[in-house]
C-alpha cells in the first residue's frame, strides 16, 4: 500500500511515518525544502517537496505518483498573522485534495487530522459535560476557525473518502508546547491562570498514531472522531507528574488571575509581530487558556473504529519526561 503522509517532519507525522513503516508500506513523507529530517532517516522513505500553497503546483509535483492512502497531518499552529492559518490550514488541504481529484487519484481513504478546538467553548457551565459531534462548533482561535473551514470543505464533496480525527492536546516525545512546562518545572517555576475549575483531556502521541491506522482500515467516509485518552484531569494534573517525574525539585507555583494572561499574551503578540518570530504567548495561547472545558466524547471512536487508549497521562507523562531528558531538551 502507497501511503503519502503530509507533515511527515512534524511531531505528530513523524510518528505517523514510523508506524506506516513498521506495517511495510510504501511511504512518501510529503514536506518543505526547508524542513528538517532528523526524525525521518529510515533509507525507505520517499520524499517529495509539495507546495500546498498552490493547487497547480501539487499537480505537477504528484504527476505519475499513485496513493492508495493520503494522511493529511500536515498544519499551523501558531502564525504571526491571522490570515496565515487560513492559508496554510484551511487554503492547503482545498488545494491539497483538489489536486488529488484532477489527479483522479484512486484512493482508498484520505484521513484529515482537525482539532478538538474547531468546537471552542462549548458545555462551559459547570458540571461539565463531554463536547458532542452534535454541539455546534465556535471557535475562539484562528487555528481553530481554519481547521474547522477545513472541515467544512471536506463536508461539501461526493464520493470523497475522507475520515476527520479531532485530538484534544497531543503530547509526547518530540513535542515542543508541553516541553516548555516541563523546563519551566525543572527551573522551579510552575505558572497557571485562572480560578474557575478546568478539565482537561489529553492524547499520548502513539495513541493518536492508533486512530490514524483504525481510521485508514474501518473509517467511514464523513464521519468524525474526538480523541482523547479517555479521562479527565484537573489543571495541576500534568504539571504535578512531570515534578514527580524531575525528582521533584523545589517549586514555585505562581497562579494568577486570567486578565494577567490576557495582558502578557498581547504584549506576546505584537513583540512576535515586531521581531516577525512566531510566540508562544498569543492571542489563540490567551482563548486556548481560558477555556475551562476540555471534556470530548470520544465513544463513537470506541465503537466504530476499535479506538482502545493505550498511555494515560500516568504511563505517558513519564515516558515523554524521559525522552526529553536522554536527548539533553532538559
Amino acid at each position: 500500500m502507497d501511503i503519502l503522509i503530509t507533515g511527515a517532519s512534524g511531531f505528530i507525522g513523524s510518528f505517523i511515518v514510523e508506524e506506516a513503516l513498521r506495517r511495510g508500506m510504501n511511504v512518501w513523507a510529503a514536506m518543505r525544502k526547508t524542513s528538517s529530517r532528523k526524525y525521518l532517516t529510515d533509507s525507505r522513505i520517499n520524499f517529495i517537496e509539495l507546495d500546498l500553497s498552490s493547487q497547480t503546483r501539487l499537480v505537477e509535483q504528484m504527476t505519475g505518483l499513485c496513493f492508495d492512502v493520503v494522511v493529511h497531518a500536515a498544519g499551523a499552529t501558531k502564525c504571526l498573522h491571522k490570515e496565515d492559518f487560513f492559508k496554510v490550514n484551511t487554503d492547503g488541504t482545498r488545494n491539497l485534495v483538489r489536486a488529488l481529484q484532477q489527479l483522479q487519484m484512486p484512493l482508498k481513504r484520505f484521513v484529515y487530522v482537525s482539532s478538538l478546538s474547531v468546537y471552542g467553548p462549548v458545555r462551559e457551565q459547570r458540571p461539565y459535560s463531554e463536547i458532542k459531534e452534535s454541539d455546534m462548533p465556535r471557535p475562539n482561535t484562528a487555528y481553530g476557525q481554519s481547521k474547522l473551514d477545513s472541515e467544512r470543505f471536506l463536508d461539501t464533496l461526493e464520493d470523497f473518502p475522507c475520515v476527520t480525527l479531532r485530538p484534544t492536546g497531543v503530547y509526547g516525545p518530540r513535542e515542543c508546547d508541553y516541553f516548555m512546562m516541563a523546563k519551566s518545572i525543572k527551573g522551579h517555576t510552575d505558572f497557571s491562570v485562572g480560578y474557575k475549575p478546568q478539565d482537561l483531556t489529553f492524547v499520548y502521541v502513539l495513541d493518536v498514531v492508533q486512530a490514524v491506522f483504525l481510521a485508514i482500515e474501518r473509517g467511514k467516509s464523513g464521519r468524525k472522531y474526538f480523541l482523547s485518552d479517555g479521562k479527565v484531569y484537573s489543571s495541576r494534573t500534568f504539571s504535578d507528574l512531570i515534578h514527580r517525574e524531575l525528582g521533584r525539585p523545589w517549586l514555585l507555583r505562581i497562579k494568577a488571575p486570567i486578565w494577567v494572561l490576557r495582558v502578557v499574551t498581547f504584549f506576546g503578540e505584537y513583540v512576535g509581530r515586531i521581531t516577525g518570530k512566531v510566540s508562544a504567548l498569543n492571542n489563540d495561547k490567551y482563548n486556548i487558556m481560558r477555556q475551562r472545558n476540555w471534556r470530548c466524547d470520544i465513544a463513537p471512536a470506541r465503537e466504530e473504529l476499535g479506538y482502545t487508549p493505550q498511555y494515560d497521562l500516568e504511563r505517558g507523562v513519564p515516558l515523554t519526561v524521559k525522552w526529553y531528558c536522554d536527548n539533553g531538551w532538559l
